[in-house]
């Protein structure tokens, strides 16, 4: 009887033990090698827009980027696009190794993080800026705040997050539309346990509040744009742009200020599976898909939104 029981128990440890062999085992991903990825869309400038999981950045010692969205600025067109990325989707590292796409910047650099983004998603992606919340806070308040619509679940998290009762206007009391300022904004922002979603629905709270940034920009001038350069380039914790190349890109938003913001989430809806890998729960990509969803996104004039989860 003994004999049968440590059998059994035997044979369920091997049982689940090959279970967890199968979870940790992504399948390979499909990349585009650097040198053979298609040339930039005439017209088009795309900036990686990064934020570290730190009040307080260290550059030399960076948390994961759990805030990742691609800026696009299409000049030719007239389009203005925000394409954000979950923090959990599996990558190709640039030593092979499949991990986590908020750790490459950390362990690797963000250039190296531009490049692993671009060969993923079959777009060339030079520039980046790289903030911690507090930047991001500073830039919003510079802005003057933002204006969210939140829900009643969002509002009684917010609320049991003790976030300081003069930072939204009016003070929380459930669903409705709320004047936040820069700290309030970034909580909002890195909610994921709300409302169902994970950090699908985070990644569309970031392209909210970024959005609605932009449409509060509508009406900016010269003089207040190069402010706003100047608070951009006060509040940045890493960046491989000039002053010139950062003005530029001034130049062109302001170009492009009235158009509608349009928004892409990657992985697009039915493109992500979750799975456990080392030890993590992490989505697996189909990064083939994303690649076709990129592509249409920006060779067509279309407005891309994704469904709540």
């Amino acid at each position: 009887m003994i004999k049968r029981i440590v059998c059994l128990a035997l044979t369920l440890i091997l049982s689940l033990s090959c279970c967890a062999a199968l979870a940790d085992d992504p399948q390979p991903i499909e990349t585009i090698p650097y040198d053979e990825l298609p040339p930039v869309i005439d017209g088009q400038h795309h900036y990686l827009l990064l934020c570290v999981d730190q009040w307080t950045g260290k550059p030399h010692n960076l948390g994961n980027t759990d805030g990742i969205v691609i800026a696009t600025l299409d000049t030719r067109a007239h389009r203005v696009m925000l394409t954000s990325i979950i923090r959990d989707a599996l990558v190709e590292r640039p030593d092979g190794v499949i991990g986590r796409i908020n750790y490459i910047a950390k362990n690797y650099g963000p250039e190296a993080l531009c490049k692993v983004i671009s060969q993923h998603v079959g777009v060339r992606i030079e520039k980046y800026l790289l903030f911690d919340f507090s930047q991001i806070a500073s830039i919003v308040d510079f802005l003057g705040g933002v204006d969210i619509e939140i829900t009643s679940t969002e509002s009684s998290y917010l609320q049991r997050y003790a976030i300081p009762k003069d930072s939204t206007t009016p003070r929380l009391r459930g669903a409705g539309t709320y004047h936040f300022n820069g700290h309030s904004a970034v909580i909002y922002m890195r909610i994921r346990k709300v409302g169902g979603g994970g950090d699908f629905m985070r990644t569309q709270r970031v392209r909210t509040v970024l959005s609605t940034l932009a449409d509060q920009c509508r009406e900016i001038t010269m003089e207040d744009a190069r402010a706003l350069v100047d608070s951009v380039l006060e509040n940045t914790t890493l960046t491989n742009m000039s002053t010139d190349e950062m003005v530029e890109a001034m130049n062109y938003a302001m170009e492009l200020r009235g158009c509608t913001v349009e928004e892409l989430r990657l992985p697009p809806d039915g493109a992500a599976s979750p799975i456990t890998y080392a030890g993590m729960s992490v989505q697996e990509i189909d990064w083939v898909t994303c690649r076709q969803a990129m592509d249409e996104y920006l060779q067509n004039s279309f407005l891309v939104l994704d469904d709540e989860e």
